[in-house]
């Protein structure tokens, strides 16, 4: 019986040496077998702006398949927490639906390349109902009164009987700040008639269309679904008069690295400002270089 045991307790000790040598021999060949050209590609890492984000995230979509030596990915959290974001080196590429302000270059030096990759238009957009009732131009007076609390009732403006519901973005925002320089005249001007922040397009996008009196800005290319663009000075949103510079309220937008941009960015910058890209651009509802 206790022969036995040691003969068995032998065998155990031996198929588990066997056992680790070949565990130890698998993972070495893995690391032989593992060439140049398969390694794993390197991070493009873009954050910033909700409005660039849709072209960002259909260019990257397709440059990831193009190619394995990088993989970009895309996450929004507005201009200024991009711009932010490549300062602390967090990120590679800041998307920015406006420029560089003279603060931010004080305060973090003048390290910034800018990469100019479309236009857009901030658009006045109103709940489908207001637009059916009649709604459909407003002055710069009027907007800028209905952000002040002038102008509380759409009857005010040739619409029907209902209280306005006025939606704004987030300080940080990008077409916050585009918005309130070029109709309220002041970037950090603040806006008592405001009912409700909303954190990107998309936000303001659903909650112009779930509401039956709402009135928000956002890019030209969130516009349809429930929410109407309306003209504003007389002049409609549309790509045309946005491309041709009628339409006052357009802008343009920008990628952004903080020094010279890495290859895998750079890569990325060149893709998205190339033929492809900007098509893509175009498919996306904003208007290319």
């Amino acid at each position: 019986m206790t022969i036995g045991l040691h003969i068995w307790s032998d065998n155990s000790r031996v198929v588990g040496l066997i056992t680790k040598i070949i565990i130890i021999l698998l993972v070495c060949l893995s690391f032989v077998s593992l060439s140049p050209c398969e390694a794993l590609p390197e991070d493009v890492t873009i954050m910033g702006s909700s409005t660039v984000m849709p072209l960002a995230e259909a260019a990257a979509e397709v440059f990831n398949l193009e190619q394995n030596d990088y993989l970009v990915s895309v996450t929004a959290g507005g201009t200024g927490a991009g711009i932010l974001g490549i300062v602390e080196r967090k990120y590679d590429i800041a998307m920015a639906s406006r420029a560089i302000t003279e603060e931010e270059k004080q305060m973090f030096g003048d390290s910034f390349q800018e990469f100019k990759i479309g236009m857009d238009g901030i658009s006045i957009a109103v709940s489908d109902e207001i637009y059916q009732e009649g709604v459909r131009d407003l002055s710069r007076d009027q907007v800028m009164r209905i952000y002040s609390g002038e102008i509380t009732n759409w009857n005010e403006v040739g619409g029907p009987d209902k209280d306005i519901y006025v939606i704004s973005r987030e300080y940080g925002s990008g077409t916050r700040d585009d918005f309130n320089e070029a109709v309220i005249g002041d970037i950090g001007t603040e806006s008592p008639g405001v009912d409700t922040v909303a954190y990107s397009g998309a936000e303001v996008k659903t909650a112009i269309s779930g509401s039956d009196r709402a009135i928000g800005y956002l890019g030209f290319n969130y516009l349809g679904g429930g929410v109407q663009g309306i003209a504003f000075n007389g002049i409609v949103p549309s790509y045309e008069n946005i491309k041709l510079d009628f339409y006052e309220l357009k802008r343009n937008l920008y990628f952004y690295t903080f020094g010279d941009p890495t290859p895998g960015a750079r890569a990325f910058i060149d893709f998205i400002l190339g033929p492809k890209g900007q098509k893509i651009a175009a498919e996306e509802g904003f208007i290319p270089n």
